[in-house]
C-alpha cells in the first residue's frame, strides 16, 4: 500500500522555504510528529541533499551518511543523462531514452566508466574515502532537496534495496506529483511538504533563496555534521 505523507497547506505552493536549512528543520518537525522512526540511518544524496540530511540528522536525530548518485552522461550532451550510477557501483538505464539516442555497448560502457571515477573522486573529497555504515536490517531516510524526474532518487532506492534493509522513507521538502507516485511505489512511505502538479516543475520554485551547492559548501555542512558526531 502506498504511504505518502504530505502538508496540504502546502499543495501547489511556491517559494514557501527561505532556504535548505529552512526546508530540512521544516521536513524534520514534520516527521516527528506525522512519522517518527527510532534510530534510523540518513542517506543525503549531494550536492543539495546534505545540508536537508544534516537537518534531519539533528533533529530527528539520526546519523547521516552520503549517497552519492551520479548520472550517466549522454556522450555529446553531458549537461544531460541517459541513467544513474550510485556509490555501490549500480547502474540504472532509462532504457527509453537508451533506445531513442540508439547508444552502443561502447558508449554505455564508457560513460559508466567515467562515471564510477567520478563517484569515487566525489566520496574521497567529501569523506576521505569512508565507506557507507551496514544498511541491512536498519531503517533509512532517503533524502534530497526535492523530487523532479525523480530518477536519481529512483537510483538511490533501488542501490539501498539491494543492501537488505528493513524499511526505506523517503523524505523530500519538494517534488513533483508525478515523481512523487512513482517513488511512492517503491519504498514503505514518502515523506513530501510541498507537492506540485504544476508543469513544468523546478525545484527551485519552492525556495526563496536558491543556488547550486558548490563543493564547499557541501564539506561545510559535513564538517558540522562530524563535529556534532552526526557524519557516519
Amino acid at each position: 500500500m502506498v504511504h505518502l505523507l504530505e502538508d496540504s497547506a502546502l499543495r501547489n505552493c511556491d517559494a514557501v522555504f527561505r532556504d535548505r536549512n529552512d526546508a530540512g528543520r521544516r521536513l524534520a518537525a514534520f516527521m516527528r510528529q506525522h512519522r517518527p522512526v527510532t534510530d534510523p540511518l540518513i542517506c543525503a544524496i549531494p550536492a543539495g541533499g546534505v545540508p536537508i540530511g544534516l537537518e534531519l540528522a539533528k533533529g530527528i536525530p539520526a546519523r547521516m551518511f552520503l549517497g552519492v548518485v551520479r548520472k550517466l552522461k549522454i556522450p555529446w550532451n553531458p549537461e544531460a543523462g541517459f541513467g544513474a550510477m550510485t556509490w555501490n557501483g549500480k547502474v540504472y538505464l532509462n532504457q527509453e531514452l537508451v533506445r531513442i539516442l540508439n547508444l552502443t555497448g561502447e558508449e554505455i560502457r564508457q560513460a559508466a566508466e567515467e562515471t564510477e571515477k567520478n563517484i569515487w573522486e566525489r566520496i574521497d573529497h567529501f569523506t576521505g574515502g569512508l565507506p557507507i555504515p551496514p544498511i541491512h536490517g536498519r531503517t533509512v531516510i532517503i533524502t534530497d532537496d526535492g523530487l523532479a524526474s525523480g530518477y536519481t532518487m529512483m537510483a538511490a532506492v533501488n542501490a539501498l534495496n539491494s543492501e537488505n534493509p528493513d524499511e526505506i522513507i523517503v523524505a523530500v521538502p519538494t517534488g513533483s506529483a508525478k515523481a512523487v507516485a512513482m517513488i511512492s511505489s517503491m519504498v514503505a512511505t514518502t515523506v513530501c511538504l510541498n507537492l506540485r502538479d504544476s508543469y513544468p516543475f523546478a525545484v527551485a520554485d519552492a525556495y526563496q533563496n536558491w543556488n547550486d551547492l558548490d563543493d564547499e559548501e557541501v564539506i561545510r555542512s559535513l564538517s558540522l555534521a562530524r563535529r556534532d558526531q552526526l557524519l557516519y
